[in-house]
C-alpha cells in the first residue's frame, strides 16, 4: 500500500499565480458537473431544479450521484439515550451527544417509536435512490436527462490505492479532459468520493477543474467537523480534496450556507403551483424523509436549510456568496482543522446574501414548465 505523502507526489503543484486564476470568480457561461446525493433529505433537489432553470449562465455537462447512509449516527444517537436514562451528561462529548440528539428521542417518544427501530439505507441503496431521484426532478423539468446521469459509487473510499471506477467517476475525468481551454466546475453536493476517485485514478485532471463543496465549520473554525455528513461520511475523500491542491472553493455549511433557510409560508406563496417542479419540491417539503428520521412531531412553524443551493449561487453570482482566498487546512484525523505552512490556496466562503439568492430561485421557477 502506497503511502499517503507518495499519492500526493502524483499531483502536481498548481503556482498561486495560476490558482488565483482559476479560483476567480466565474465571468460568463461556465461548464457544470453536479455530483450529489438527491435523495438524502430535499435540498439538491432545489439546487438541481435552480441549475437546470440557468442554463444561460449554467452549461451543464452532467449530474452523477453520490452514496450517501446516516446509519452512523445511530450509534450516537442511542449512547445520548443511554446518558439520559442513567441521568445526564458527565464529559464534554457527553453532553454534545445528548445536544445533537435529544430533541430526536423526544419526538420518538411523542410518537411510541424506539430509535433502534428506525431504518437507516446503506451507502449502495443511497446512491441508487440519488440516481433515481436525479431522473425524477429531469421529469418535472421536462428536461431530457440522457447522456447527463451517472450512477457513482456504491460505498465510501477505503483506501487511496483502491479509488472506485464508476460510470460517474469516467464521466468526470471525460469532461475534465474534453476542454482544456475552460475549466470544468464539479459542484460536489454531498460526500466527496466520485471526485477523490476521479482525482486519484487521473491527477492530471487537478488542472483543469475546479472543485465547489460545500460541508462542515469554517477552515478558521476551532470545531470538530465530524457533525457534517458530507464530510464525515468518506473520510479519506475529504482529506484528498483539501491536500491534493486541486483548485477548491470551500463553502462552509455552519454557519454560512445554514444561513439558507426557507419557510412553510414561502414555500406556500413562491413555490408551490409553479409548474411541476414546484409542486414537487412543495411536496418534499411538507413531507420532508428527515423529520420522520429525526423525531420531527409538528413542522409547520419550522424553517428548513436548503443548504445546497449555495454552490449554485456561488456560479451564478459569486456576489451572493461572498469570498476570499486562503490557505487550505490540513483535516486531521481528529476531524480538526490543522495549519500547516506552505499549503497551497482554496477559494473560502464567509457569507451569503440570503434573499438575492431565494429571489432569483423564484424568479426562474415562474419558467417552469
Amino acid at each position: 500500500m502506497a503511502a499517503r505523502e507518495d499519492i500526493l507526489k502524483r499531483f502536481d503543484r498548481i503556482p498561486d499565480e495560476r490558482m488565483r486564476q482559476l479560483l476567480a470568480p466565474p465571468d460568463g457561461p461556465v461548464r457544470v458537473i453536479i455530483d450529489t446525493d438527491t435523495a438524502n433529505e430535499i435540498d439538491d433537489q432545489f439546487a438541481l431544479a435552480w441549475a437546470l432553470l440557468s442554463p444561460e449562465r449554467l452549461q451543464l455537462e452532467g449530474v452523477t450521484a453520490e452514496p450517501f447512509t446516516f446509519r452512523h449516527m445511530q450509534a450516537g444517537m442511542l449512547e445520548a439515550r443511554d446518558i439520559l436514562e442513567r441521568g445526564g451528561a458527565r464529559t464534554e462529548r457527553e453532553m454534545a451527544l445528548v445536544a445533537e440528539y435529544s430533541s430526536w428521542l423526544a419526538g420518538y417518544a411523542a410518537k411510541g417509536q424506539k430509535p433502534e427501530d428506525i431504518v437507516f439505507t446503506s451507502p449502495a441503496e443511497g446512491q441508487d435512490l440519488s440516481y433515481r431521484e436525479i431522473h425524477t426532478v429531469f421529469d418535472k423539468l421536462k428536461a431530457d436527462p440522457a447522456g447527463l446521469v451517472f450512477a457513482g459509487a456504491a460505498g465510501y473510499l477505503e483506501s487511496f490505492d483502491r479509488p472506485l471506477r464508476t460510470p460517474a467517476v469516467e464521466h468526470i475525468i471525460a469532461r475534465a479532459l474534453a476542454e482544456p481551454d475552460r475549466p470544468l466546475y464539479v459542484v460536489a453536493i454531498g460526500c466527496v468520493t466520485n471526485i477523490a476517485s476521479a482525482l486519484l485514478l487521473a491527477p492530471e485532471i487537478a488542472n483543469n477543474i475546479v472543485v465547489l463543496w460545500t460541508s462542515s465549520y469554517p477552515s478558521h473554525a476551532p470545531h470538530s467537523n465530524e457533525p457534517s455528513l458530507n464530510l464525515v461520511q468518506d473520510v479519506l475523500s475529504s482529506q484528498l480534496l483539501f491536500d491534493c491542491g486541486v483548485p477548491h472553493v470551500y463553502l462552509p455549511g455552519y454557519h454560512v450556507g445554514a444561513q439558507l433557510r426557507i419557510s412553510l409560508p414561502e414555500m406556500e406563496r413562491f413555490v408551490k403551483g409553479r409548474g411541476a417542479i414546484g409542486d414537487y419540491l412543495f411536496d418534499l417539503y411538507t413531507h420532508n424523509p428527515i423529520h420522520h428520521q429525526r423525531g420531527v412531531v409538528d413542522a409547520t412553524a419550522r424553517t428548513w436549510v436548503i443548504w445546497d443551493i449555495i454552490n449554485i449561487a456561488w456560479l451564478l453570482n459569486p456576489g451572493w456568496v461572498p469570498s476570499t482566498l486562503v490557505r487550505s487546512p490540513r483535516l486531521g484525523d481528529d476531524f480538526l482543522w490543522h495549519h500547516d505552512p506552505g499549503r497551497h490556496l482554496m477559494r473560502e466562503a464567509h457569507d451569503v446574501d440570503r434573499d438575492a439568492i431565494f429571489g432569483d430561485f423564484y424568479e426562474k421557477l415562474k419558467r417552469a414548465p
